[in-house]
């Protein structure tokens, strides 16, 4: 058993739950004082890479028959904040809370980083390869790219103002925690045209910025021209609408994954995964 003490609660009705019971993403993610800002992370796994990526814990919640295979979440829980509580409440108030069996046995409440900026995460020497969401409003394509970036070595995510939030809840699940691991920001300050301050940011910090679209003028994915840059930006659109054609003017290249047997477009989360593994730096 972990080096923690758990406090055990006989009902999600208890006030000290209300993160996990009663605040909707939009809640927990407060714009009015973001300072108290908070996301939540389900199972182990998430909740170590939470911890691991620097993130601030304020409480974990699980059912007893989970604890045994808590203890390196506890643990580290405990050592990041020695003052954050680990509740343990019956197992039918957990399913009840979360209308399935957690598989992976717990839930953990963050304090929210500090937003920060493009040159943060992108304005390094080393950053070569760099993934753009423009308006993505699918929380499982959100977490399958972050996923897809941190496999083949992206070096950070961009999203757009409307695209959905990484941090928040089913993003997190599906990214498997990668989202604390591929360094992330915001791009543009006007969700109805992003790109207007938010390419010409991009190309003051070195890269070429390519549009991934299915327009006539694309070229393939395997263009020799995309392998000599030296940083560069896939921009990435919502499945239906795609790229804004203000975007798609706005970029160096616009380029399409060549299709076979009369398929026209991938899933954004698979084409980004394309896209990036053609791209990546050797």
């Amino acid at each position: 058993m972990a080096c923690m003490d758990v406090t055990r609660i006989e009902t999600i009705d208890d006030p000290r739950l209300d993160p996990y019971a009663r605040l909707t993403d939009v809640q927990l993610r407060s714009r009015i004082e973001p300072e108290k800002a908070v996301f939540i992370a389900e199972s182990a796994e998430v909740i170590v890479r939470a911890i691991d990526g620097g993130m601030q814990p304020l409480s974990l919640l699980t059912a007893e028959k989970y604890l045994p295979q808590l203890n390196e979440a506890l643990a580290k829980l405990h050592h990041a904040n020695p003052e954050a509580p680990a509740f343990v409440v019956p197992e039918r108030e957990l399913t009840q809370l979360t209308g399935f069996e957690l598989t992976r046995g717990a839930l953990a409440a963050f304090r929210r980083p500090p937003e920060r900026s493009v040159a943060d995460v992108a304005g390094g020497a080393d950053a070569r390869l760099v993934a753009i969401l423009e308006d993505i409003r699918n929380h499982t394509n959100v977490g399958a790219i972050f996923r897809s970036a941190a496999a083949i070595g992206a070096d950070a995510v961009l999203v757009s103002p409307a695209c959905y939030d990484p941090l928040y809840r089913r993003a997190v699940r599906v990214s498997m925690g990668t989202v604390f691991q591929v360094p992330w920001a915001r791009i543009g300050d006007d969700p109805h045209d992003w790109s207007r301050k938010g390419i010409p940011e991009l190309h003051d910090l070195g890269f070429t910025v390519a549009a991934m679209a299915l327009n006539d003028d694309s070229i393939p994915l395997d263009d020799p021209r995309l392998k000599q840059c030296g940083k560069l930006a896939l921009v990435f659109g919502t499945e239906g609408e795609g790229l804004s054609p203000k975007t798609i003017a706005r970029c160096d290249y616009t380029v399409r994954i060549p299709m076979q047997h009369g398929v026209d477009s991938l899933n954004v989360a698979a084409s980004s995964a394309v896209a990036l593994w053609e791209l990546r730096p050797r």
